[in-house]
């Protein structure tokens, strides 16, 4: 196959039709126009930006929404998970390779069904990829016919020397809907994040798609810029993601959303995860792993400066928390423990799944996160949802701005920087071979506090107490004991409310009026 230059790009565009792929009133060219030439200088075209896709976006929201996918050809509708993931790109055909970066592009089919137009970034001038079967090796898959000129793809992937001098691996991807995922040195994929979501929860939720991408690498840089264009019935917007690949690997996002109609829940940089079994949760039958999860918890940085830590769940019943607050500094979905001896499985790597935390620029005013916790009957479905949704909504056919980071990491100190929940169970509220009658509808939490300052106080413990509270529950007493096996602090907390009751325990270790832990909130439903 020729090298693809912009000449043979335009060429095999022109030949295909492969720019039907937009909208007509889209379907022309992706980068600003050259202006009039000043002392008889040739026009030069202005560069890229992120204000083109903006235009793009003011265009989409002013016309109506095309809900109807192009037809995939039947047999790539039919693969099954394992035929999809025998189709792979051919690594030697990569349509870019500047500096550290090499860029793989991802086949419809399956379940990817709506084709996505991706193109890279020259000199400031924007080119699609244009299609090609000899792009990919389709393993063991056959088609009886030939697959179209124009079929598009499914998303892409950035490589990139991350965990060795050497490597090719595997930083980003963007594949389906608005959702994407990225890698610091040392992890393994997990959790998601995504563009932007809608109505979450709701009857009416939607999930908004990035219909095209422009991928920028200068030679040199150690920085890959992506911007992408959304769509959906009920928002239109432009995205500017720049990623920098790291020990902790950090996108900076850059956002504007255009509402096509009033009074829609959006929710800004949703994180999206699997959470089935935890350390105190029933594991299922013949099943040998202990816990089975993407992210353990919800971390939320207050406005105030407050830590607070919301461990995960799969409730029985989906349902959705909110935490509201004012110029909110930070959340995320973590994955904190860290012990493979919880996990005990060699090829999924649980230990190694990071941690997204999302860092707003600027103030994102009132508003709360949303937590949706999903039933799930696996490990194979994300039933984990967290997002911010302002108070005030955005105006319809009025772009709203924001901008945030989010960083992928293992631990770092300055997230909750006191000590911190590592471990928690419920038992029955007595000691071992007590003849105490337990009351109905009572419970004792165990919990762990390791970190920050802890350590210095184990040498005089009665200096640390317990400060817990509950919602539509009762405490009915607390103790706490140092615990030299996390150097830290063990407190018991014993509750009651009437079976059936949903309830909330909110607790923290304290020297005086002094904080010395995050605050841990609890969920608990008595039986």
């Amino acid at each position: 196959m020729p090298s693809l230059d912009r000449r043979f790009v335009l060429s095999v565009l022109a030949a295909s039709g492969a720019a039907a792929l937009a909208p007509p009133a889209l379907a022309k060219p992706a980068y600003a126009q050259p202006g009039p030439s000043e002392k008889g200088q040739p026009p030069q075209p202005q560069k890229f930006n992120f204000e083109d896709v903006l235009k793009r976006a003011k265009e989409l929201a002013a016309a109506p929404y095309d809900a109807m996918p192009p037809k995939l050809p039947e047999a790539l509708g039919k693969l099954d998970f394992d035929s999809y993931r025998d189709i792979r790109f051919k690594a030697e055909k990569s349509p870019l390779n500047v500096g550290p970066f090499r860029l793989q592009l991802f086949h419809p089919g399956f379940i990817y069904t709506r084709p996505v137009v991706v193109n890279t970034i020259r000199d400031g001038i924007a080119t699609p990829i244009p299609y090609s079967a000899n792009l990919f090796d389709y393993g063991r898959n056959k088609f009886d016919h030939n697959l179209p000129v124009n079929l598009g793809f499914a998303g892409f992937r950035l490589h990139y020397p991350l965990n060795s001098a050497k490597g090719n691996d595997e930083l980003v991807s963007f594949l389906g809907a608005t959702y994407f995922r990225f890698l610091g040195r040392g992890q393994s994929y997990g959790l998601s994040a995504r563009g932007l979501s809608v109505n979450t929860g709701g009857d009416d939720e939607e999930f908004p798609l990035f219909r095209e991408f422009w991928i920028d690498v200068s030679e040199g840089a150690e920085r890959g810029t992506i911007y992408a264009l959304l769509d959906s019935a009920s928002v239109t917007g432009a995205f500017r993601f720049d990623l920098y690949p790291g020990v902790e690997s950090v996108v900076e996002v850059t956002a504007a959303i255009i509402p096509r109609r009033p009074d829609v829940k959006f929710g800004l940089a949703p994180l999206t995860s699997m959470f089935f079994t935890g350390e105190d949760s029933p594991r299922p039958p013949e099943e040998y792993r202990q816990e089975l999860h993407d992210s353990d918890g919800l971390l939320m940085h207050t406005g105030v400066g407050e830590w607070i830590w919301r461990p995960l769940r799969a409730p029985r019943i989906g349902g959705m928390s909110t935490f509201e607050d004012k110029s909110i500094k930070g959340f995320g979905l973590v994955q904190r423990d860290r012990n493979f001896d919880r996990y005990q499985d060699i090829e999924l790597s649980y230990e190694t799944r990071p941690t997204y935390f999302v860092e707003p620029h600027g103030d994102w005013g009132e508003g709360r996160i949303e937590l949706l916790e999903l039933a799930t009957k696996d490990e194979t479905a994300d039933n984990i949802v967290a997002y911010w949704t302002p108070q005030n909504r955005p105006e319809a056919g009025k772009p709203f701005y924001y901008s945030y980071r989010i960083r992928s990491l293992f631990e770092a100190p300055d997230l909750s920087p006191n000590g911190r929940l590592v471990n928690l169970w419920k038992t029955v509220p007595k000691a071992l071979g007590s003849s105490e009658q337990v009351g109905v509808g009572s419970r004792r939490f165990i919990l762990d506090f390791a970190g920050g300052d802890l350590g210095y106080y184990l040498t005089d413990p009665s200096q640390v107490e317990v400060s817990a509270t509950a919602s539509r529950a009762k405490v009915l007493r607390t103790f706490i004991a140092p615990n030299p096996h996390v150097q830290g602090f063990r407190a018991m907390i014993d509750v009651q409310t009437d079976p059936g009751v949903s309830a909330e325990i909110r607790a923290f270790l304290r020297a005086g009026p002094r904080a010395l832990t995050e605050t841990a909130l609890i969920p608990w439903i008595a039986e």
